[in-house]
């Protein structure tokens, strides 16, 4: 495997464990397009439903507080967060954005599980629909090929 490339999706497994997925249901037309990709992902490499647990939040700001919640409680192997910020006129989506993305980081290592940063942060409407299945790739789907490779990548380091 190349520099910076990333894990093969040949080899990706979700495994045993269980996986969380929280969801803004704010742009929830957008969200649940996410959502559903990171559901088949999981499933396509071996989750079963039993496994994944779906938790929608109102809006992108509240992820972190659910994740963290669902991170801390033992019972999960990755938690994956799904959200929209679309750019408005003002400076909002930059607040939102950059405190969502820093609370989740911080979720992840306080908790010692990959807490996944799902959040399409984008000028327009246009741009959200080609990231979530559209001509951009599907940030839904990224994101739980993410957990599976860290869920992984952790395992790994603590066998050693």
């Amino acid at each position: 495997m190349g520099k910076g490339a990333p894990e093969p999706e040949s080899t990706l497994a979700a495994g045993d464990g269980r996986y969380a997925i929280v969801v803004a249901r704010w742009n929830g037309d957008i969200t649940s397009r996410l959502r559903d990709g990171a559901i088949e992902t999981l499933q396509r490499h071996g989750a079963t439903d039993a496994q994944i647990d779906v938790f929608p939040v109102p809006g992108a700001f509240e992820l972190p507080l659910a994740a963290d919640r669902l991170a801390q409680g033992g019972d999960y192997v990755a938690v994956i967060c799904l959200g929209v910020v679309i750019q408005g006129e003002t400076l909002h989506h930059e607040y939102i954005n950059s405190a969502v993305a820093h609370a989740l980081m911080e979720s992840g290592l306080q908790a010692g599980i990959p807490v996944i940063f799902g959040v399409l942060t984008v000028r327009n409407r246009e741009q959200a629909e080609a990231r979530a299945g559209g001509s951009a790739g599907h940030k839904g789907v990224d994101a739980a090929q993410a957990a599976m490779e860290m869920v992984a990548l952790l395992n790994r380091i603590d066998a050693q």
